[in-house]
């Protein structure tokens, strides 16, 4: 009898600290798979647009699709899950993700994959609007800042390994394979989240106006933006559309109890200024991911895998930086932090107009130049190479 009373008083202690652990880990492999997703296709792109047969621009469109469904789809999403209950609108957005990326694997052309892609981002905003919410119910509050940070790592470190991954899988297998491998990991994730506590929706239903003019406006601001950057004339409509639907969305929403977008936090000027200065740092970071590759592979002549181990140290700085900003954050005003990550990220990009032009023209001729040298060695050449070395012509010391 004391055995027994024993067992009972250890046991659901135990099943509890278990069935937290698996909640904890379905969420974060769910993550995983959406974060390394993205990353995972900027790298793929170059042979994307070979293997379908369409140019680098139509290409981008795969990045796109995705990126933009996510944007629409990450308030509307928690909307759901407050609605209906978080879990239930989670699991779905595990399962459509997964089933999206079967798609995804499975398309015969650039339409059908941008296509798949945006139902993929979908998923994804539910994944990521939801998943954060569902670990606070699923663990002690004391906890919940461990969590917090094991989930910001989390994502850091995905975006790290997605180039290189990447490269790896495409040094392998044909490029449907990104995305075949999401499939049982998908399953997996998905079974682990009914082990996340269940939580009953509010049952209110949902704004369908609001949420149109939700997609409306992040959809328009995410096409006119990309469309501004090549030059298309009908970029300023969209950027028009998207600030009239913004406007409507805020007029519509701004006497609700439960609003679509949080006013009452946007009326903050530091929350307001916070959610700007994201904005421009997620969109220049979004640029250099997609455009690197291309330069990398089409400029410089480099392998998937090559152009994966040079992409990697960006988000891998982002994963060693992440833990000591925040840190610095709890002495240190959060503001002058981010005027020096603005002011790193605007050194490293190139140092003048001329700069930018050239590179694409020069790096090819400084690694050509510094491969005729390294063969010449080789040989046996004993002459002083006229080829300036590849680090030297890259900083410009010396002439090309």
């Amino acid at each position: 009898m004391p055995a027994s009373s024993s067992l009972s008083a250890v046991s659901p202690p135990a099943a509890l600290q278990m069935r937290m652990i698996v909640a904890v880990l379905a969420v974060q492999v769910a993550t995983v798979l959406v974060v390394l997703d993205a990353a995972i296709a900027n790298v793929a792109l170059p042979t994307m647009a070979q293997s379908l047969n369409v140019s680098s621009g139509d290409v981008v469109l795969v990045v796109t699709a995705y990126q933009t469904a996510l944007v629409m789809g990450l308030l509307p999403l928690a909307a759901l899950g407050e609605a209906i209950g978080p879990r239930r609108a989670y699991a779905g957005g595990v399962a459509l993700f997964t089933l999206a990326s079967l798609g995804c694997a499975a398309a015969p052309s650039l339409p059908w994959l941008v296509a798949a892609r945006f139902v993929q981002g979908l998923g994804g905003a539910a994944i990521m609007s939801l998943g954060v919410g569902l670990m606070r119910h699923a663990i002690p509050p004391e906890r919940f800042g461990r969590i917090l940070g094991l989930n910001t790592l989390t994502v850091a470190l995905s975006s790290a390994i997605g180039p290189t991954l990447g490269a790896a899988i495409l040094s392998v297998a044909h490029w449907p394979w990104l995305f075949g491998v999401n499939v049982p990991v998908g399953i997996i994730a998905g079974i682990a989240a009914f082990a996340i506590p269940s939580r009953t929706g509010s049952g209110h239903r949902l704004d369908i106006v609001s949420i149109g003019l939700n997609a409306l406006a992040f959809g328009a601001f995410v096409l006119g933006a990309e469309d501004l950057a090549t030059g298309r004339w009908w970029a300023g409509g969209l950027l028009a559309v998207a600030l009239l639907a913004i406007i409507a969305l805020f007029r519509r929403e701004r006497t609700k109890q439960a609003p679509l977008i949080p006013i009452d936090l946007l009326r903050l000027p530091p929350f307001r200024t916070a959610v700007l200065a994201s904005i421009a740092c997620f969109i220049g970071q979004s640029a250099g991911l997609i455009a690197l590759p291309f330069f990398l592979q089409h400029g410089l002549g480099l392998s998937a895998l090559e152009a994966g181990f040079y992409l990697t140290p960006w988000p891998l700085g982002v994963a060693v930086t992440a833990p000591v900003a925040g840190r610095l954050a709890d002495r240190l005003p959060a503001a002058l932090l981010c005027v020096i990550g603005g002011g790193i990220m605007a050194l490293a990009s190139p140092r003048s107009e001329r700069d930018f032009r050239s590179l694409p023209h020069e790096l090819p001729q400084c690694v050509n130049s510094d491969r005729r040298s390294k063969a010449r060695s080789r040989e046996g050449d004993s002459e002083p190479s006229q080829s300036s070395s590849l680090a030297n012509c890259y900083c410009g010391r010396q002439p090309i």
